[in-house]
């Protein structure tokens, strides 16, 4: 994937993750026997915290070439990666509430699991700014119209008669990283994030607002989302990408200090503090049972603006048959108990 592109955004090459160890297993029969139709997969992801922690995991222990596929990750914006998936540029993208937009919009994108549906979001405000009726009149940094921060304030904002564009101004950016600058440089007034920034803005001593997790917000993000006709065109493929992605579930949480390891080298946290406790997030919300909840979509369409979503069926934008023959297949093996 050529990552200068335009269409693409401003993706940036995982460099970090692209000299893994499992080389030398590129030639072994895959896991499972199976066959992927395509075994070069080019992956886009919105962010590198520890939502997506077990992704990169799997790639560094050479997970993914146990299963017969090459990856090449890459951080990409929401609109950018549904944008690429429907060009074909990207087979999948693992990410939030953007493909339901662009689901909304024609597209026939598609998600097939979800790596996770419980939000780790939290809303802060500047020193002296603690109750979200002190955003009247302000602006909040976010990352991509239409992600889940943008969805999660409009449904705050909602519970406080507030309303989006008069009294709440968005101020969008292509990543969180962008999004934190703009907070720690006192350009916005409050700052919707994920860890590890979350983490970042916390032990700076920012007030936190909002905390989704405690509020126990359901939205599904980051989820795989594909084309429906890549679905259909890569069975194989796409259960092998999942089983290794399980894999990588499995080690994430049975080795911490490996965890920590590749998710200090991919976000470039050498605060052993942060590391902990953006880690720790991730291990309250990696689902094992990857199956697509209909509640996590409703919320999505329960606050999007477009004029389509309130009517949408949210059974129109998930297929849950390769998971739910991987959990029977896979996870079942690697969770015993505990998936199906």
């Amino acid at each position: 994937m050529n990552t200068r592109d335009n269409s693409m955004g401003m993706a940036v090459l995982l460099a970090a993750l692209a000299g893994f160890a499992a080389q030398s297993a590129m030639g072994a029969e895959p896991l499972g026997g199976l066959k992927p139709e395509k075994n070069r997969l080019e992956i886009a992801i919105a962010a590198t915290g520890p939502l997506y922690l077990p992704l990169l995991v799997a790639q560094e222990a050479g997970y993914f070439s146990k299963h017969g596929l090459t990856l090449s990750i890459s951080q990409v914006s929401a609109t950018a990666s549904t944008q690429a998936l429907v060009s074909g540029k990207v087979d999948i993208y693992q990410g939030g509430a953007a493909a339901i937009t662009a689901n909304l919009a024609g597209t026939d994108i598609i998600y097939v699991a979800a790596a996770v549906d419980r939000s780790t979001l939290a809303l802060f405000g500047q020193k002296g700014l603690t109750s979200f009726e002190a955003l009247r009149g302000k602006s909040v940094a976010t990352t991509s119209p239409g992600a889940f921060g943008e969805i999660a304030i409009r449904r705050t904002a909602k519970e406080h008669g507030m309303e989006i564009g008069k009294e709440i101004k968005f101020l969008y950016h292509r990543s969180t990283q962008e999004a934190l600058a703009t907070f720690l440089g006192g350009n916005a007034d409050g700052l919707v994030i994920t860890p590890p920034q979350s983490d970042i803005a916390r032990n700076k001593g920012y007030p936190v607002i909002t905390d989704y997790y405690a509020r126990g917000l359901r939205i599904i993000g980051p989820g795989m989302a594909v084309t429906r006709e890549f679905s259909q065109k890569n069975l194989n493929t796409l259960k092998a990408y999942l089983m290794a992605y399980l894999d990588g579930v499995k080690r994430s949480f049975e080795d911490p200090s490996f965890g920590m390891k590749v998710h200090a080298k991919a976000n470039k946290i050498s605060d052993h503090k942060i590391l902990e406790e953006s880690y720790q997030q991730g291990v309250k919300v990696w689902n094992k049972n990857m199956t697509v909840d209909p509640e996590a979509i409703r919320v999505v369409l329960e606050e999007s603006v477009h004029p389509k979503a309130k009517d949408a069926d949210p059974r129109r934008f998930y297929d849950n048959s390769i998971i739910q023959a991987v959990n029977r297949e896979y996870a079942s093996k690697l969770f015993p108990g505990e998936v199906r």
